[in-house]
Order: structure tokens, then sequence, then C-alpha cells
């Protein structure tokens, strides 16, 4: 890994760890809203319960972008699909 990509990738973290820290922290505001208010979670667009939904949804896929399918993963992949496509020659 040279240089540029690294600090790409300390970039690319760095963000998504300030996204879940601000989910953390919305997510927490509205549910201890909710139960200090009403005493139960109420899963409803209106008091952002929906909202922190589709934000976990977003922040799942970017997890699993960041550290499933890095860039190492892509390099072992087209090794593999280059080793299957070289043709053994016969003498």
């Amino acid at each position: 890994m040279n240089y540029d990509s690294a600090y790409e990738r300390v970039s690319q973290l760095k963000k998504f760890y300030k996204s879940l820290l601000w989910f953390g922290i919305v997510a927490g505001i509205i549910f201890f809203d909710d139960i200090f208010e009403e005493g139960t979670i109420n899963f409803s667009l209106f008091n952002g319960s929906i909202i922190l939904v589709i934000w976990g949804i977003i922040l799942t896929v970017k997890a699993v972008k960041l550290f499933l399918l890095d860039a190492e993963w892509e390099n072992d992949i087209i090794e593999k699909e280059m080793r299957k496509s070289k043709k053994k020659i016969d003498f």
C-alpha cells in the first residue's frame, strides 16, 4: 500500500467514525427523549426513528464497503481471476 492509498483509507475511516459518533449522539437523544416523554419507543417518521433506521442502513453499507470490500480484497479477487484466465502452454 502506497502513501496516497493509505492516506485515503485513513481519511475514509475518519469520516466513517465521525458519522458513527454523530449517529450515536442523535440516536441517544431521540431514544432517551422518547423514553422520558412517553415511556416507550414509538417508531414513526415524525419522531426520527425511521430516519435513524435509514441512517443506520447507510452506515452499515459504508462499513461493509470500508472494512470488507477494501482495496486489499479487490486485489485478491483480481489475482484469483488472473490465475483462472492463464492458459497452460503445452509443448
